[in-house]
């Protein structure tokens, strides 16, 4: 291996249907909270 290489990360995702990170992040944390707003009612 090369060790001069650099290695690069694609932060995205081919099976994403989000136009942005910023917009699947937002929708990610959302349901998380909700998830754990309806888990507490719920308990």
């Amino acid at each position: 291996m090369e060790k001069d290489k650099i290695q690069s990360f694609d932060r995205g995702s081919a099976l994403s249907i989000f136009s942005s990170d910023r917009k699947e992040d937002l929708i990610a944390l959302a349901l998380a909270f909700i998830l754990a707003l309806v888990i507490y009612l719920i308990d």
